[in-house]
């Protein structure tokens, strides 16, 4: 459980993919009203599959690790296999317990990079 802890915050502290995407195929802004997280998504496909993906914003140190990790994982995978990802798929990224109060954290950024591919899609 230490090492998950220690990957949140190093995520947190060094954030990957923490910038502007020149030329995005969709972007997404989302929040979190509760715990002040704001993020902006970007994303370039390359057919049907995430090329690049990158995020700007703040929030808590879940919020922002698990976007992080999110720029990480998401590079190749097909827009379907994200838009079915969920809860569990972001417990499992993150390795810890997420709490009620912090499921939205947990997942404003997977929420967000669907809702730009939904848009991109339609």
């Amino acid at each position: 459980m230490d090492i998950y802890a220690q990957n949140i915050l190093d995520h947190y502290k060094h954030p990957r993919h923490k910038e502007p995407l020149p030329a995005a195929d969709a972007t997404e802004r989302g929040s979190n009203a509760s715990c002040g997280d704001d993020l902006m998504v970007a994303l370039q496909f390359s057919g049907q599959k995430i090329k690049a993906l990158s995020f700007q914003g703040h929030g808590c140190a879940i919020s922002q690790a698990a976007i992080s990790i999110l720029t990480e994982a998401l590079v190749g995978k097909t827009k379907n296999a994200v838009l079915a990802m969920d809860f569990k798929t972001i417990q499992s990224l993150l390795g810890v317990p997420i709490s009620e109060r912090r499921y939205k954290c947990a997942m404003l950024g997977l929420s967000t990079i669907q809702k730009a591919i939904k848009k991109a899609k339609a």
